[in-house]
């Protein structure tokens, strides 16, 4: 009976965690995510590989290869891939983190916002005025730690 209600519980706590609100945001994400690759690497094939082989002469850039001792080395795919990768963080970092960053900004929750600091009195690493333990040398901070 041990193992089933082992199970059991495994199973009710798999079921919490499963229907989590952030599981739901998390598998929404990675979907739009592949979606978005997706379109990317067909923009990537569709323009920028032509682009590509126009300016070194090949008409199919991605299938470009060398063989070494029978080996075949696509180098063109992986041109293609790093191309996409680059496309990808950059229309994520314009159109995604900009934005959100100025808005956080705005709304005032800027998490990278400074906060007050001042040298640990033990090892004199800089750290945050809240502090009650420094974070470099585990030294036990007092209350007023900082007037001293």
């Amino acid at each position: 009976m041990k193992v089933v209600d082992r199970f059991a519980s495994s199973l009710k706590e798999f079921r919490a965690f499963a229907l989590r609100a952030n599981a739901f945001d998390l598998a929404i994400g990675v979907a739009l995510g592949a979606a978005f690759t997706a379109v990317i690497q067909a923009i990537v094939a569709g323009l920028f590989t032509p682009l590509i082989g126009a300016i070194f002469g090949k008409q199919d850039f991605s299938k470009l290869y060398f063989t070494l001792h029978g080996s075949r080395f696509v180098y063109g795919l992986v041109v293609n891939t790093l191309v996409t990768l680059f496309i990808v963080a950059i229309v994520l970092f314009f159109v995604v983190v900009k934005p959100l960053n100025a808005l956080r900004r705005r709304l005032g929750l800027d998490s990278n916002a400074s906060l007050p600091k001042a040298p640990c009195p033990a090892c004199r690493t800089e750290i945050d005025l809240q502090a009650r333990r420094c974070p470099a040398c585990t030294e036990v901070l007092d209350e007023n730690w900082s007037a001293v």
